[in-house]
């Protein structure tokens, strides 16, 4: 399988962590998900074959089931012809390689709005290490007595910066208030647990778990519109529902085979980071199609 690490298309405007974004004019863009992985904030050498692909086809799929709850950017999938047959075709979709189309969406363009705005149904990952040192999340006090991945009480908001280089970091609702104003911080947590909750509950339904996730939005013509790439391997824990049992974390459909090697190869966490092995770069490969046909029932569109 070929992997794509980068896109080199006329127009480019960002060149995140994953995806490359293109202006095609008249409020439209065309955001490319590159098989590019990164891991404790650092992009990898090495490329996810075929990673791309499944997070566009999931974030396809989740805007679709959400689209009853909140807007979204989506306007077409670039690699469907009859999605596709309204779109001008201008700038990088010229001659657009299938390759690529199939790891792209065409988009509208938003006022974004500079929050990760994280929903968690469990106690794991940085949760759970900032609990067991002070018995808070994102500094606000939690029930004693939790034992890792147990269930909160209610779906907890805990935002954080958007870091485009290094470390993202929690914040206080007072902070994400002075940054975006009351009425605005409300709807931002109001959306995201309303999402989170439709998610969650579609998920189990498919016997998984989402433990928690990240939301983007953005502002399109004054309304609240999500944004970015949504309930995919890269952005969320999803667990099977049968390997969880409170004490211990299950095993995630994300990128975890790669966060492990990378922690046992001695790497410092500074770039550059060293080249993955290729049995890991398969499992890793196996795991996220795997969270693509549980969560969505569907196969990788060819």
């Amino acid at each position: 399988m070929n992997a794509i690490h980068e896109t080199n298309l006329p127009g480019l405007t960002h060149r995140g962590k994953v995806r490359d974004t293109y202006d095609l004019g008249d409020g439209r863009m065309l955001m490319v998900a590159t098989d590019r992985i990164s891991a404790f904030d650092v992009v990898l050498p090495t490329a996810i074959p075929e990673k791309g692909a499944i997070l566009n086809q999931m974030s396809r799929f989740w805007f679709n089931l959400l689209g009853d709850v909140i807007p979204n950017h989506m306007i077409a999938m670039a690699g469907d012809a009859d999605a596709m047959a309204n779109v001008k075709r201008v700038g990088p979709l010229i001659n657009l390689a299938p390759e690529i189309a199939r790891r792209s969406m065409v988009i509208k363009k938003a006022e974004r709005i500079d929050i990760e705005c994280v929903v968690r149904a469990y106690i794991t990952g940085s949760a759970w290490a900032e609990y067991t040192r002070s018995g808070t999340v994102n500094s606000a006090k939690q029930p004693e007595g939790l034992i890792e991945a147990d269930r909160f009480p209610e779906f907890l908001f805990t935002p954080s910066t958007k870091a485009e280089v290094g470390h993202d970091e929690p914040m206080t609702d007072q902070e994400v208030v002075d940054m975006v104003g009351t009425e605005m911080a409300d709807r931002l947590r109001n959306a995201s647990i309303e999402i989170f909750t439709k998610a969650h509950d579609y998920a189990r339904s498919r016997g998984m778990i989402l433990a928690d996730t990240k939301f983007e939005f953005g502002l399109i013509d004054g309304e609240l519109t999500l944004i970015d790439e949504v309930l995919t391997p890269d952005s969320s824990r999803f667990w099977d529902v049968n390997d969880y049992a409170p004490g211990a974390s299950p095993p995630a459909f994300d990128k975890q085979f790669v966060r492990n090697w990378l922690a046992d190869s001695g790497w410092n966490k500074e770039p550059p980071a060293p080249e993955l092995p290729p049995d890991i770069v398969a499992k890793t490969v196996e795991r996220y199609s795997q969270a693509l046909e549980r969560l969505t029932g569907e196969t990788l569109a060819a």
